[in-house]
């Protein structure tokens, strides 16, 4: 058979093709504007629903009965009081929530609002099915992968982490995923934790703090960043991640306090339900959605009755334990249809939903990982969440996080992001132009047509370090290893990249006013070990 010279696989073609993919991959590295790129953040999910219009109609009538007849024991004082003006009820030591208070909450609460970044090329805005990945977590371990161990995590790794997290284009905000194990008074660990998260990355930072007076002391910091008060309040760039329930159907009263104070002070928050399906919720993973929805219910009418429409996030967090063990089970199948399932109610309450994904029982990147990672985020995503928290870095079921996972996990989220964005049809798509072009007039190829050209960034997302060589090219590289790439390519981060965001004299103010234990020198020191 005669070969077609016009083949792009012919031969002679070998210098037309390098030539071709040097030309693309030097338009694939040219910056794109953020309207143009292939992904982005706020993509609109919402496509996998788990659940069937009469099932989310049973749970929300559920939940309504839980929250009516049943409700939620060890309120607050000032709980109680609220929600009883609110028109609640308090009997025999349970706060109720009838079914009108509820639902005129949800009709009324903020429900389109801005999380704000330091840098706002990095706000996200919060509304319909707009989809944000992020980090979290409390992780007591650091996965070393260069000593196969697990190692006490630190607030120079918290830094370190927030660092490469601030230049990982696929992660959007960067919520604290480990417990600095190093801090050993709770203040000293609840403030370093807010200003070595806010000292790293200029997105939007999550954090939590476990006494009322922690959060005010980081407000104090937090002031000062912003340029005062009234400036905070205008942008308030850290949301506090409180649980303030103990599952099942239990206020926690340290958090409870916490959140108060965040409330009144302007800070977006997180409402967390975190039962543990079998253990501390229902085992049968439906009465764990009705659990987990009604606690959060629970507490956005608090807060709604505190201010009206201030800005908070459905936080419906459901785990999974191994029925065998009782032990979490954060990578498995039914984690993940059950945060999505959480992900659909949000969608049905049109309420600012945040849920996790991402939490390998792995304890280091591997294939195990990849898969546990990959479909828990993905049904994730498609749930139409706005929030995907513990989307990359965390192994062990959220007992370690690894520095090497993050860089790999952000291709992992350019590429599910792509798939949240899935195809768009219209007369220009539908590319019958170019076929003319190309089938009639042309070479029987696209690889030089200006739509293939112009689509090279835009359509497509390619990996910052997945292998797509052929195996001829894969050896001329000295056959290179994903671990290895991800170690190197967070070291160059972590030696070259430290965050200028923060004007050096409001941070000597800071130093000079509260207990900043992260060394000054850190901030310019290379990675460690």
């Amino acid at each position: 058979m005669a070969q077609n010279p016009d083949r792009p696989d012919a031969p002679g073609k070998t210098r037309v093709r390098r030539g071709a993919r040097a030309a693309k991959r030097k338009l694939r590295e040219a910056p794109l504007a953020e309207a143009d790129r292939a992904v982005r953040p706020g993509m609109s999910g919402g496509k996998y629903q788990p659940l069937t219009e009469q099932d989310v109609a049973k749970i929300h009538h559920a939940v309504l009965d839980v929250l009516e007849n049943i409700g939620l024991s060890q309120a607050t004082p000032s709980c109680i009081e609220t929600v009883c003006k609110g028109g609640g009820s308090f009997k025999e030591g349970r706060l109720m929530f009838p079914r009108a208070l509820v639902e005129d909450t949800i009709a009324n609460c903020a429900r389109d609002f801005t999380l704000y970044a330091q840098d706002p090329r990095h706000d996200m805005h919060i509304s319909g099915s707009k989809v944000h990945f992020g980090t979290a977590g409390a992780a007591v371990h650091i996965a070393d992968v260069v000593n196969n161990e697990y190692r006490e995590s630190t607030l120079l790794d918290l830094y370190n982490i927030a660092r490469l997290v601030d230049q990982l284009d696929h992660i959007h905000f960067f919520q604290r995923p480990l417990v600095a194990r190093d801090m050993v008074e709770p203040a000293d660990l609840d403030f370093n934790t807010c200003y070595a998260a806010v000292k790293g990355t200029s997105k939007h930072v999550g954090t939590s703090w476990v006494e009322p007076e922690h959060v005010r002391e980081s407000i104090k910091m937090l002031h000062s960043i912003a340029g005062g008060e009234a400036a905070w309040r205008k942008r308030p760039f850290v949301s506090m991640s409180n649980c303030f329930v103990v599952p099942p159907l239990r206020f926690a009263e340290d958090s409870c306090h916490c959140m108060e104070v965040a409330v009144h002070s302007g800070m977006p928050v997180l409402l967390l339900a975190a039962g543990q399906a079998g253990a501390t919720s229902p085992a049968a993973l439906a009465g764990s959605v009705v659990q987990e929805v009604a606690e959060v219910l629970a507490g956005l009418v608090w807060v709604n009755l505190m201010v009206p429409k201030h800005p908070a996030i459905y936080g419906t967090w459901p785990f999974v334990s191994d029925l065998r063990t009782g032990a979490m089970s954060g990578g498995s199948g039914e984690q993940a249809v059950l945060m999505a399932a959480c992900g659909q109610m949000g969608r049905y309450y049109d309420l600012p939903t945040g849920i996790a994904a991402g939490m390998a029982d792995a304890k280091f990147p591997d294939a195990q990982s990849g898969y546990e990672k990959g479909y828990t985020n993905t049904l994730a995503a498609h749930s139409g969440a706005n929030m995907v928290y513990e989307s990359a870095g965390m192994h062990a079921s959220l007992l370690g996080c690894c520095i090497e996972g993050f860089v790999i996990d952000n291709d992992m989220l350019g590429a599910i992001n792509r798939t949240v964005r899935g195809i768009e049809v219209n007369d220009e798509t539908l590319s019958l132009d170019a076929m003319r072009d190309v089938c009639v007039d042309g070479p029987s190829h696209y690889l030089g047509h200006p739509q293939t050209l112009n689509l090279m960034q835009k359509e497509y997302v390619y990996p910052d370090i997945g292998d797509r060589l052929s195996p001829k090219e894969w050896a001329e590289m000295s056959k290179p290893v994903l671990l290895e790439k991800a170690r190197e390519k967070a070291e160059t981060i972590l030696s070259t990249h430290y965050p200028q965001h923060i004007n050096n004299d409001i941070d000597q103010i800071i130093r000079k006013n509260h207990n900043v234990l992260l060394p000054e020198d850190a901030t310019k020191a290379a990675l460690t070990n």
